[in-house]
């Protein structure tokens, strides 16, 4: 007898339940959680006005205020301060967490990105724990997906739950003091650990699910909150989800990126992991401690991806030199300190953004996500090819179809062992691999395809930047040493950024058409380095391969 996954609504968010053929009168659900209604609503205070622009030394905009063009695409972004009495747990994850004291006075704040019309919205908040392993305020899953929570009507909610990202000496309050002193998640210096987090944590979910007083999602009404958290904030959101969950009862699903041990087997909310060849690799906070897929949980794996990829070094980078004054390692024009170039550039973003999408539709309706091949390893160690690729996991064009060796490891200073690498294969060997044009675009797109298919990339996949941005790195890097000549590159340039334009406003037959203008320059008017113009031609009509596949 096969079970169907329905919802219901349990306490204050909505859970898997299962009906059989022998139950079709009864819904089977549990009792909520002893949390549930004491979960107190905090007062909400803002939008917290911005005093001066975006990089303006007073700090009076939201920290990591987001570059992306929100107002362009009916979306606004906002900051509100958060305050109430949070409760003091232990929580271990693996029993249900125990209150250890209550009352303690907090004030943070949570940054909003949502559409202003409330028929933009498609029902799905994602709230992520901010990540803290700087020692300021980092939203890794922002960076990662932005693009297509914006496109697919998300709204995101960033929540400031622990002291190293509000007390630290590069936290909050010290970053702008007039805007941010009044934030204090220690109770007045009497709790200095992470013990109030998780209440804090839940709290502000509550803010923005049902809200009391000021509401952060304006006119918009919450169906379903999904909690994410990237590393060190999914190793906090593992404790949340297997104790403080159970009794909270407050978030709907959690997404666990980057790190996540073991899963209680008892748990009702849904718990959807996903880790790069990192995080399998050196088993970061649990990752390589795997489990059976089951009704609420699904563990996804991306074979060649790292845990700080090429993605996050370079959308990141840009608002971390505006606000904190440095680059993050690997960040491009600045000093190389990794033994291989930093940031693999497999794009476990796209797979990320559709887990989003798996993950609205497995609340919403009971569409429970494909699996996942995993990892494969070999003694606890990646199984790699000939070519030093990963072996297993859920496989892109730009690993199985190879332009540069991309890998999940990597060494040298910092996090280097958590940036993996990407090495570029020299135009020759590339053009021994590939000596049909045809041929190539055949693969790459067939690998694309097959992804789609197995539901592990989006219908949309065509309009991600990194498709056009990785074919204007590759022009770039040539013209700069001379292979190919500046001016015929220049305008190949300007057709795949005025391709990457037309994506992101979602013309794809504009974007298709710019594409081929671009692979007409690479084909007929690009000069120099024979097999580098190969390279380039192979890589501006693979781009058009795809958006006519998908598009």
């Amino acid at each position: 007898m096969t079970p169907t996954v329905t919802r219901a609504r349990v306490g204050g968010a909505v859970r898997p339940v299962l009906l059989t053929l022998a139950l079709t009168a009864s819904l089977l659900v549990s009792s909520p959680g002893p949390a549930s209604a004491a979960v107190p609503d905090p007062e909400v205070s803002g939008p917290v006005p911005w005093t001066s622009p975006a990089g303006d030394p007073a700090h009076g905009y939201p920290f990591l205020a987001t570059d992306y063009d929100l107002a362009g695409r009916g979306y606004v972004e906002e900051e509100f301060l958060v305050s109430g009495e949070a409760t003091r747990y232990t929580a271990d994850g693996r029993v249900d967490a125990t209150v250890r004291s209550t009352g303690h006075d907090y004030t943070t704040r949570i940054v909003v990105r949502r559409p202003v019309a409330a028929e933009d919205f498609n029902g799905t908040v994602v709230a992520e724990w901010y990540n803290v392993s700087n020692q300021w305020d980092q939203e890794v899953d922002w960076f990662q997906t932005h693009e297509h929570l914006v496109r697919e009507g998300y709204a995101w909610v960033g929540v400031s739950a622990q002291r190293a990202g509000v007390h630290s000496a590069t936290g909050l309050r010290a970053w702008s003091p007039g805007r941010y002193g009044e934030l204090d998640v220690t109770d007045g210096g009497t709790v200095l650990d992470d013990t109030l987090s998780w209440d804090i944590f839940s709290q502000a979910v509550q803010a923005v699910r049902d809200p009391a007083g000021t509401a952060p999602l304006g006119p918009l009404s919450a169906q379903r909150v999904v909690a994410t958290g990237h590393s060190q904030s999914a190793g906090r959101l593992w404790s949340y989800v297997n104790s403080v969950d159970p009794q909270a009862d407050v978030v709907d699903a959690v997404v666990l990126h980057g790190g996540g041990g073991t899963m209680r087997t008892d748990l009702e909310t849904p718990v959807f992991k996903i880790n790069s060849e990192t995080d399998v690799a050196i088993d970061l906070l649990g990752a390589a401690q795997r489990q059976q897929d089951s009704d609420v949980l699904r563990t996804w794996e991306v074979s060649g991806a790292s845990h700080g990829d090429w993605k996050l070094i370079t959308d990141y980078g840009r608002l971390r030199i505006r606000d904190v004054g440095t680059a993050p390692g690997g960040y491009p024009g600045t000093p190389q300190t990794c033994a291989a170039p930093s940031g693999s550039r497999i794009p476990q973003h796209m797979v990320q953004s559709t887990l989003y999408d798996h993950v609205a539709a497995w609340l919403a309706d009971g569409t429970a996500p494909p699996s996942a091949p995993p990892i494969q390893l070999t003694g606890g160690t990646v199984a790699r090819d000939e070519l030093g690729l990963g072996l297993g996991g859920i496989r892109l064009a730009q690993q199985d179809v190879p332009q540069r060796l991309n890998s999940g490891l990597n060494t040298g200073l910092g996090f280097c062992f958590l940036d993996g690498g990407s090495v570029p294969v020299d135009d020759a060997t590339l053009a021994s691999w590939y000596p049909d044009e045809d041929a190539y675009v055949a693969q790459v797109v067939a690998a694309t395809r097959g992804a789609v298919a197995a539901g592990y990339l989006h219908a949309g996949l065509a309009q991600d930047p990194a498709w056009y941005s990785d074919v204007v790195e590759l022009v770039e890097a040539r013209t700069a040493d001379g292979r190919l000549a500046r001016p015929a590159a220049d305008r190949l340039v300007e057709r795949v950024e005025q391709a990457a334009d037309a994506a992101d406003a979602g013309n794809l037959r504009a974007a298709a058409r710019w594409m081929r203008l671009a692979d007409a320059v690479a084909e007929r008017q690009l000069r120099g380095d024979e097999d580098a113009r190969a390279t380039v031609a192979r890589s501006t009509a693979a781009v058009v391969g795809v958006i006519e596949a998908t598009g």
